[in-house]
């Protein structure tokens, strides 16, 4: 939520300048202010939002309450998810939303100011040269650069040179993370029984086979994934899950 009023971008140029200054502030935030925002990302507050500010800064805030908001809304509730992962992971998942927001953002103005075809493809060509915030944080960005980098006329003496492999990254401990069902293959029947009586703490529909299912590390009941927005990839990173239900308790106690 942005407290001073920024002039309102008009052409190509200068969304263009506006999307940098807003990414400038996020890349700070998740790389050399991080320990800083780490602290205001604190689970036991409301839903928080990390905001990029054309002035380069950046801030940690409530959403507004204006309905519909003037701009796009960051990802809600960012702080929530801070102690249920790796800080690694969780900083990269906030890089992934804050590079889907700037976008919405400049297409935003795009759209409120009438770009046609050729502006917009301008403005995303422009976008396009830099690396997105993801590719900072991770260091994708670093790793392209280095490899695009010449080596001393290797690609000549070497023309059938391998890229280095990457290794793969350890996945974190201590997630919960399957349908709720029993591993044991005897008593079949008493499973499907017992599988058909759990209802999601959600929408309360029934235990379905062919469903991603979840289950909430405080109140231990099951949700579906995708009533709780969480995918199987994205509960991979949880170590451990709060529904929310138990999330809005904490956050008021």
């Amino acid at each position: 939520m942005e407290g001073t009023p920024h002039p309102i971008p008009r052409t190509v140029e200068e969304v263009f300048n506006d999307f940098k200054g807003r990414r400038a502030g996020l890349i700070k935030a998740l790389t050399s202010d991080v320990d800083k925002f780490y602290q205001q990302c604190d689970p036991e507050k409301e839903n928080m939002c990390l905001y990029g500010l054309p002035s380069e800064a950046w801030e940690v805030n409530l959403p507004v309450e204006e309905v519909p908001p003037e701009l796009p809304e960051p990802a809600l509730g960012i702080n929530f998810a801070r102690d249920g992962m790796q800080e690694k992971d969780w900083l990269s998942l906030v890089a992934v939303h804050s590079d889907s927001w700037l976008l919405s953002v400049s297409f935003y103005f795009g759209a409120r100011f009438g770009f046609g075809k050729s502006e917009r493809e301008r403005l995303f060509q422009m976008i396009n040269e830099l690396p997105t915030v993801f590719e900072i944080v991770t260091g994708a960005a670093k790793q392209a650069k280095d490899q695009a980098t010449p080596q001393n006329n290797s690609s000549k003496n070497k023309p059938g040179g391998r890229m280095p492999s990457r290794q793969p990254e350890p996945q974190p401990r201590g997630v919960k993370m399957s349908v709720p069902k029993d591993e044991d293959e005897s008593g079949e029947e008493e499973d499907e029984d017992e599988q058909e009586g759990t209802l999601c703490g959600a929408c309360g529909d029934n235990y379905a086979n062919d469903e991603f299912w979840i289950c909430c590390d405080i109140c231990e009941r099951w949700f579906h994934g995708k009533c709780v927005k969480i995918t199987p990839v994205k509960a991979e990173h949880i170590k451990q899950y709060k529904c929310p239900s138990c999330s809005n308790k904490r956050a008021r106690v």
